[in-house]
């Protein structure tokens, strides 16, 4: 595993052990980052992991980046990945759920260019999940949820209340992995 584009290209990353966490693989991350394009501000990386995707929009010019997992093997290897990069006064991590995260940052009146949703495939609370993003306002305008999910998945194609809804833009498909990609509903 590797950052694969920008100022760390080539750049090793660590992996947590066990069956827990399932990074990305470079081809879906580097064909997902060419949909992207440069970043245009701030990225928040849900169920984060490693931080290979949060650490790559860095590596591609990302002001900051706000990493959420709450498993404590992930968090203590994604702080290794961060060290190692030298993007520690870039990121800010939080052990906590991804959904609470969602909703305090939102609160707080965080926006970002993208929100990385990468959950476990057993994960089963998508639809909240988009519901989450949508109402607490996380995407900045002209910003993208990409919610990574097996195939067998099925996804929601609008999520949230009326006037901060996200609909589903885009859907690729890499083997097994999808990537869903949503932005704000038209008012």
């Amino acid at each position: 595993m590797r950052i694969i584009g920008g100022r760390s290209r080539g750049r090793k990353l660590r992996a947590p052990g066990g069956q827990q966490t399932r990074p990305t693989a470079d081809r879906v991350r580097e064909s997902l980052f060419n949909i992207l394009g440069p970043p245009d501000g701030d990225v928040l990386d849900l169920f984060a992991g490693a931080g290979t995707l949060g650490l790559e929009a860095l590596s591609r010019g990302a002001g900051r980046a706000v990493f959420v997992d709450s498993s404590g093997p992930a968090v203590r290897c994604l702080r290794s990945n961060i060290d190692a990069l030298d993007a520690a006064d870039q990121a800010d991590v939080e052990r906590t759920d991804a959904l609470a995260a969602a909703r305090r940052l939102g609160g707080r009146g965080r926006t970002f260019c993208w929100v990385f949703a990468d959950p476990p495939y057993a994960f089963d609370r998508h639809a909240e999940l988009i519901a989450a993003v949508a109402n607490a306002g996380l995407l900045a305008e002209g910003g993208r949820l990409v919610v990574e999910h097996d195939r067998r998945t099925e996804l929601p194609e609008r999520g949230g209340e009326p006037e901060r809804a996200l609909e589903r833009v885009d859907v690729r498909q890499y083997g097994d992995t999808v990537l869903s990609f949503y932005a704000r509903a038209p008012a």
